[in-house]
């Protein structure tokens, strides 16, 4: 396969850091973006760039699109993964609470496919990383009112962004997964063992990136073995 530029958010650990290996390691061009930029550069790897960045700070996403201007040209992959998990009953959040939780889960992703999906191709793919929590009719869990509502949030989104982009591209698909054993699940949840490592997720979502757009597009795929 012809190597592609890929765009992948929240890569400091968990299933961003697996994705950033298993594209890198295949021939790919990635540029990672997280608040901790460390764990990527750690790595030193031909086919990386990791960049800081925080989807509250605007400023950050003008330096991703400098780096598109002045690199690339063009992105093929774009994956919207970074995600922050609250787990707090709703009595006790609080407007902040809540804002912080959609600047990265929904804010972040309109902003950076705003940004990026100017450089994509007609056969682009933007894949946004959403929670079975944010299905409509799944098992709900208390305390997960803000986490699960953005990830409702951005299915809608994604698949407004089909319809309005279906005649030029890219294509815009969510997978919602259930539980991964990360480091964010085991920080909301620390008794909770989850059935999928984050690797193994990575590995579904590297193929889904790269194929999936031939055969959907404003779709969302429910990729869960369990509950929650």
């Amino acid at each position: 396969m012809k190597s592609k530029n890929i765009i992948i958010t929240g890569t400091s650990r968990g299933i961003g850091f697996e994705l950033v290996k298993l594209f890198a390691n295949d021939g790919h061009h990635l540029l990672a973006l997280s608040r901790n930029a460390k764990p990527v550069e750690d790595l030193k790897h031909k086919n990386v760039t990791s960049l800081s960045c925080d989807l509250s700070n605007l400023q950050d996403y003008k330096n991703v699109e400098a780096f598109i201007k002045e690199k690339w040209n063009q992105v093929d992959v774009l994956i919207n993964n970074a995600g922050m998990l609250l787990n707090k009953p709703f009595s006790e959040t609080t407007f902040r609470d809540f804002t912080k939780v959609y600047e990265t889960n929904v804010f972040g992703v309109s902003e950076l496919s705003r940004i990026v999906v100017p450089f994509m191709p007609k056969n682009g793919h933007v894949v946004t990383i959403s929670s079975m929590g944010g299905i409509q009719g799944s098992m709900k869990f208390p305390g997960l009112a803000a986490y699960s509502s953005s990830k409702g949030a951005v299915i809608t989104l994604s698949e407004l962004l089909a319809e309005e982009y279906k005649e030029t591209g890219p294509q815009f698909n969510v997978l919602a997964l259930g539980a991964v054993q990360t480091e964010m699940l085991k920080e909301a949840f620390p008794d909770y063992e989850a059935p999928t490592t984050a690797l193994e997720m990575a590995t579904y979502i590297k193929d889904f990136a790269l194929t999936g757009n031939n055969y959907y597009n404003g779709k969302v795929l429910q990729v869960s073995n369990s509950t929650p």
